[in-house]
């Protein structure tokens, strides 16, 4: 099952964005993390922190889960 992350502006980092989710607990933990994890966005790996999430962005984290930006604006 897909969780929504559902964020007020129009894009989000993909820091941000795992702190948001609950998957780190800190923005500094964000490197560190990306460097020991895949992380697939729209079925693309990718590792860039800065990576910018906007709405409809799906975000797959092995063994962690699935996740969508659902943005308010």
């Amino acid at each position: 099952m897909k969780e929504i992350i559902t964020i007020n502006t129009e894009y989000i980092t993909l820091g941000q964005f795992l702190k948001l989710a609950e998957v780190i607990q800190s923005g500094g933990m964000a490197k560190w993390f990306l460097s020991e994890h895949e992380v697939f966005i729209n079925n693309e790996l990718d590792q860039r922190r800065g990576r910018k999430l906007r709405n409809g962005d799906e975000i797959q984290i092995p063994n962690m889960g699935t996740y969508v930006v659902k943005s308010n604006e």
